[in-house]
């Protein structure tokens, strides 16, 4: 194969599934003694067997280098197509016992924190009413890493954002709605008491921020709102991602933050925390479904995702 095109039919006539561990387990180990040990073989035979693969491909795979084997520019797209088939694997026989058992399959959701208070609780719901025994399970984290996940096979749907211009050539992007954000602190914050006029965006620089962190939508969109004031963003911040922070950062001090109001409109019900009257608007982000463009979704995950476009009709309808 070295001196001419690779085909389909030849690659699958030879490649084995121990080759993809190898690929997959080097590619992440780096290292040819870690790699035979977690693979339990001898490096005499692993390093055999990746010459046979390297011959066979008419390429190299992996840098020889003294202290490490990182993959080659060509070696990166191998490692990333075996990562890809091994999760396909991993998954297949989760479904199969899973089903061997009388269940109805398994679904890993990738979620934005926003989409967890409503939108995905309901759909759920909605999905269990008609499959039970249906596994399911909530992934949640920023539209980056979960996409980078769906990417590389290891979550069946996202409810997110695209991050990057090629997100929209890798994947389908069904809108849910929009994602309106609130300048909040607890009940007894200082800036929380009636005034003439909102606070000025100047005012809310001098108070200590808990934030989201940066490159991430609700940042950038925060950060260009303080700039077209003409006011630097906050100094005094925290970074975090995490919910529960957010909300011990919030009641234990003067901190203030701008959230997603499904998120807080449960502690905005029972007072815990206040929407403070302000100059600071930061326009709301929309958010949808997102899967793969090269994989068909099963029909547990399309019944899904269509359980998700109906919860997200159904909230924009009472909005």
């Amino acid at each position: 194969m070295a001196n001419g095109d690779i085909t389909s039919s030849q690659l699958c006539g030879w490649l084995k599934a121990r080759h993809l561990v190898l690929i997959d387990t080097l590619a992440r180990t780096r290292n040819m003694r870690a790699a035979a040990q977690q693979m339990n073989l001898t490096q005499p035979a692993l390093s055999k067997m990746l010459r046979d693969i390297e011959t066979m491909l008419g390429f190299g795979l992996f840098e020889r280098l003294p202290r490490s084997m990182p993959p080659t520019e060509l070696g990166e797209h191998v490692a990333a197509y075996a990562r890809g088939v091994l999760n396909d694997t991993d998954k297949f026989v989760a479904q199969i016992n899973k089903l061997r058992r009388g269940g109805h399959g398994h679904l890993k959701i990738g979620a934005i924190f926003a989409a967890t208070f409503h939108l995905l609780p309901a759909a759920i719901a909605r999905v269990k009413d008609q499959r039970p025994l249906l596994s399911v399970e909530i992934l949640e984290q920023t539209s980056d890493k979960l996409l980078d996940m769906l990417e590389r096979k290891e979550i069946d749907i996202v409810i997110g954002r695209f991050r990057e211009a090629r997100h929209r050539q890798l994947f389908d992007f069904t809108a849910l709605g929009p994602e309106p954000f609130a300048l909040v602190g607890k009940a007894r914050h200082p800036l929380a008491r009636k005034r003439a006029r909102p606070i000025p965006i100047a005012e809310l620089r001098d108070w200590p921020w808990v934030l989201y962190p940066a490159g991430t939508p609700i940042r950038e969109r925060m950060d260009e709102a303080f700039h077209d004031a003409g006011v630097e963003p906050p100094a005094n911040t925290v970074e975090t991602i995490s919910m529960p922070t957010f909300l011990q950062l919030l009641q234990s001090g003067a901190s203030i933050a701008m959230l997603p109001v499904p998120m807080i409109q449960a502690h905005l019900d029972t007072g815990r925390l206040r929407i403070l009257d302000s100059d600071l608007k930061v326009q709301p982000l929309e958010y949808g479904v997102i899967h793969r463009k090269d994989a068909p979704l099963s029909a547990t995950a399309r019944l899904f995702v269509d359980a998700l476009i109906a919860q997200g009709a159904e909230r924009h309808a009472h909005a």
